[in-house]
Protein backbone atom coordinates (compact mmCIF):
# COMPACT_ATOMS: atom_id res chain seq x y z
CA UNK A 1 0.00 0.00 0.00
CA UNK A 2 1.38 3.39 -1.18
CA UNK A 3 1.86 6.07 1.23
CA UNK A 4 -0.80 8.19 -0.38
CA UNK A 5 -3.45 5.13 0.13
CA UNK A 6 -2.20 5.25 3.80
CA UNK A 7 -3.20 8.57 4.84
CA UNK A 8 -6.82 9.37 6.40
CA UNK A 9 -8.51 11.40 4.18
CA UNK A 10 -8.64 15.26 5.47
CA UNK A 11 -11.46 17.52 4.77
CA UNK A 12 -9.53 18.90 2.29
CA UNK A 13 -7.96 15.65 0.24
CA UNK A 14 -10.67 14.33 -2.52
CA UNK A 15 -8.34 11.44 -2.91
CA UNK A 16 -10.98 9.35 -0.62
CA UNK A 17 -13.85 9.73 -3.19
CA UNK A 18 -11.35 9.34 -5.96
CA UNK A 19 -10.27 5.87 -4.72
CA UNK A 20 -13.24 4.82 -3.07
CA UNK A 21 -16.41 5.82 -5.15
CA UNK A 22 -18.50 4.29 -7.26
CA UNK A 23 -19.04 7.62 -9.00
CA UNK A 24 -16.19 7.26 -11.06
CA UNK A 25 -15.09 4.97 -13.29
CA UNK A 26 -11.12 4.07 -13.07
CA UNK A 27 -10.86 1.59 -15.52
CA UNK A 28 -8.73 2.84 -17.79
CA UNK A 29 -7.24 4.98 -15.07
CA UNK A 30 -3.65 4.37 -13.72
CA UNK A 31 -2.37 5.27 -10.37
CA UNK A 32 -0.68 8.17 -11.70
CA UNK A 33 -3.62 8.93 -13.34
CA UNK A 34 -5.65 9.18 -10.56
CA UNK A 35 -3.17 10.88 -8.77
CA UNK A 36 -2.96 13.63 -11.05
CA UNK A 37 -6.96 14.00 -11.12
CA UNK A 38 -6.64 14.22 -7.31
CA UNK A 39 -4.28 17.06 -8.01
CA UNK A 40 -6.38 19.03 -10.15
CA UNK A 41 -9.00 18.76 -7.70
CA UNK A 42 -6.69 20.16 -4.98
CA UNK A 43 -5.67 22.86 -7.08
CA UNK A 44 -9.18 23.57 -8.35
CA UNK A 45 -10.47 23.77 -4.31
CA UNK A 46 -7.37 25.78 -3.44
CA UNK A 47 -7.85 28.50 -6.09
CA UNK A 48 -11.62 28.45 -5.27
CA UNK A 49 -10.79 29.21 -1.61
CA UNK A 50 -7.75 31.53 -2.52
CA UNK A 51 -10.76 33.74 -4.80
CA UNK A 52 -12.82 33.32 -2.17
CA UNK A 53 -10.57 35.09 0.28
CA UNK A 54 -10.28 37.64 -2.08
CA UNK A 55 -13.68 38.21 -3.23
CA UNK A 56 -14.36 38.79 0.86
CA UNK A 57 -11.51 40.87 1.52
CA UNK A 58 -12.48 43.10 -1.70
CA UNK A 59 -16.17 43.46 -0.13
CA UNK A 60 -14.66 44.53 3.20
CA UNK A 61 -12.35 47.26 1.77
CA UNK A 62 -15.31 48.68 -0.28
CA UNK A 63 -17.71 47.83 2.38
CA UNK A 64 -20.61 45.97 -0.14
CA UNK A 65 -21.91 42.79 0.03
CA UNK A 66 -21.90 39.82 -2.41
CA UNK A 67 -24.76 41.85 -4.20
CA UNK A 68 -24.00 45.17 -3.94
CA UNK A 69 -20.69 44.22 -5.61
CA UNK A 70 -22.63 42.18 -8.76
CA UNK A 71 -24.54 45.44 -8.73
CA UNK A 72 -21.49 47.79 -9.03
CA UNK A 73 -19.57 45.70 -11.69
CA UNK A 74 -22.86 45.34 -13.69
CA UNK A 75 -22.37 49.24 -13.34
CA UNK A 76 -19.06 49.40 -14.09
CA UNK A 77 -19.78 47.55 -17.47
CA UNK A 78 -22.43 49.30 -18.47
CA UNK A 79 -20.57 52.98 -17.88
CA UNK A 80 -17.95 51.27 -20.02
CA UNK A 81 -20.17 50.54 -22.82
CA UNK A 82 -22.40 53.69 -22.49
CA UNK A 83 -25.61 52.22 -21.31
CA UNK A 84 -28.02 53.35 -18.72
CA UNK A 85 -28.71 51.42 -16.28
CA UNK A 86 -32.01 52.08 -14.34
CA UNK A 87 -33.05 49.88 -10.85
CA UNK A 88 -34.67 47.90 -13.10
CA UNK A 89 -31.57 46.30 -14.74
CA UNK A 90 -30.04 46.18 -11.46
CA UNK A 91 -32.99 44.20 -10.26
CA UNK A 92 -32.50 41.87 -13.04
CA UNK A 93 -28.64 41.56 -12.92
CA UNK A 94 -29.39 40.29 -9.21
CA UNK A 95 -31.86 38.64 -8.85
CA UNK A 96 -33.74 40.58 -6.40
CA UNK A 97 -36.73 42.07 -5.88
CA UNK A 98 -37.99 45.51 -6.77
CA UNK A 99 -38.09 46.67 -2.99
CA UNK A 100 -34.53 44.94 -2.45
CA UNK A 101 -33.12 46.68 -5.54
CA UNK A 102 -34.85 49.79 -3.94
CA UNK A 103 -32.88 48.93 -0.69
CA UNK A 104 -29.60 48.02 -2.76
CA UNK A 105 -29.53 51.41 -4.40
CA UNK A 106 -30.38 53.56 -0.95
CA UNK A 107 -27.31 51.93 0.44
CA UNK A 108 -25.02 52.19 -2.39
CA UNK A 109 -26.25 56.12 -2.58
CA UNK A 110 -25.36 56.15 1.21
CA UNK A 111 -22.05 54.87 0.83
CA UNK A 112 -21.06 57.14 -1.95
CA UNK A 113 -20.77 54.51 -4.03
CA UNK A 114 -23.92 55.28 -6.41
CA UNK A 115 -26.02 58.43 -7.33
CA UNK A 116 -29.25 58.82 -9.01
CA UNK A 117 -29.65 60.70 -12.17
CA UNK A 118 -32.33 62.06 -14.42
CA UNK A 119 -32.96 59.48 -17.06
CA UNK A 120 -32.43 61.43 -20.59
CA UNK A 121 -35.92 60.26 -22.22
CA UNK A 122 -38.09 58.60 -19.55
CA UNK A 123 -38.92 61.06 -15.94
CA UNK A 124 -40.76 58.51 -14.86
CA UNK A 125 -37.85 56.82 -13.54
CA UNK A 126 -34.12 57.10 -12.03
CA UNK A 127 -30.64 56.12 -13.72
CA UNK A 128 -28.21 54.58 -11.69
CA UNK A 129 -24.45 55.57 -12.11
CA UNK A 130 -20.96 53.88 -10.37
CA UNK A 131 -19.16 57.60 -8.91
CA UNK A 132 -15.51 57.91 -9.58
CA UNK A 133 -14.48 57.20 -6.48
CA UNK A 134 -15.95 53.75 -6.41
CA UNK A 135 -15.02 53.28 -9.99
CA UNK A 136 -11.12 53.71 -9.07
CA UNK A 137 -11.36 51.68 -5.89
CA UNK A 138 -13.07 48.86 -8.29
CA UNK A 139 -10.23 49.59 -10.70
CA UNK A 140 -7.85 49.13 -8.11
CA UNK A 141 -8.83 46.07 -6.34
CA UNK A 142 -11.33 44.19 -8.71
CA UNK A 143 -9.39 45.48 -12.06
CA UNK A 144 -5.95 44.19 -10.42
CA UNK A 145 -7.11 40.94 -9.31
CA UNK A 146 -8.76 40.25 -12.75
CA UNK A 147 -5.20 41.51 -14.45
CA UNK A 148 -3.13 39.13 -12.44
CA UNK A 149 -5.89 36.07 -13.74
CA UNK A 150 -5.13 37.55 -16.99
CA UNK A 151 -1.55 37.48 -17.22
CA UNK A 152 -1.58 33.89 -15.01
CA UNK A 153 -3.36 32.69 -18.60
CA UNK A 154 -1.41 34.76 -20.65
CA UNK A 155 1.74 33.27 -19.60
CA UNK A 156 0.60 29.53 -20.55
CA UNK A 157 1.52 28.15 -24.31
CA UNK A 158 -1.57 28.71 -26.91
CA UNK A 159 -2.13 24.22 -26.45
CA UNK A 160 -2.58 24.48 -23.01
CA UNK A 161 -4.74 27.20 -22.87
CA UNK A 162 -6.88 25.34 -25.21
CA UNK A 163 -6.65 22.89 -22.43
CA UNK A 164 -7.85 24.72 -19.56
CA UNK A 165 -10.90 26.21 -22.19
CA UNK A 166 -11.61 22.54 -22.64
CA UNK A 167 -11.55 21.24 -19.13
CA UNK A 168 -13.27 24.35 -17.64
CA UNK A 169 -16.11 24.20 -20.44
CA UNK A 170 -16.20 20.17 -18.68
CA UNK A 171 -16.12 21.41 -15.41
CA UNK A 172 -19.09 24.14 -16.30
CA UNK A 173 -21.61 20.76 -18.30
CA UNK A 174 -20.88 18.63 -14.90
CA UNK A 175 -21.98 21.35 -12.38
CA UNK A 176 -24.90 21.92 -14.09
CA UNK A 177 -28.00 20.36 -11.93
CA UNK A 178 -29.10 17.33 -13.16
CA UNK A 179 -31.53 14.87 -12.00
CA UNK A 180 -33.32 16.37 -8.31
CA UNK A 181 -30.71 19.44 -8.49
CA UNK A 182 -32.85 20.21 -11.90
CA UNK A 183 -35.34 21.07 -10.57
CA UNK A 184 -34.24 23.23 -7.20
CA UNK A 185 -31.66 25.48 -10.03
CA UNK A 186 -34.43 26.66 -11.61
CA UNK A 187 -36.19 28.06 -8.51
CA UNK A 188 -32.57 29.90 -7.17
CA UNK A 189 -32.20 32.20 -10.19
Amino acid sequence: MSESERRAPSSTDVRYFANDSDLIDRVELSDVDVDQCVRVMEALRAWQEAARKLSEASQRYMKLNESDMRAIRMLIRAQQQHQIVTPKDIAREVGISSASTTKLVDRLVAGGHVVRVPHPSDRRTTCIEVTAHTRLAAHETIGRQHARRFTAAASMSREDRDAVIRFLGALVEADTPQGVLDEFSSTAE
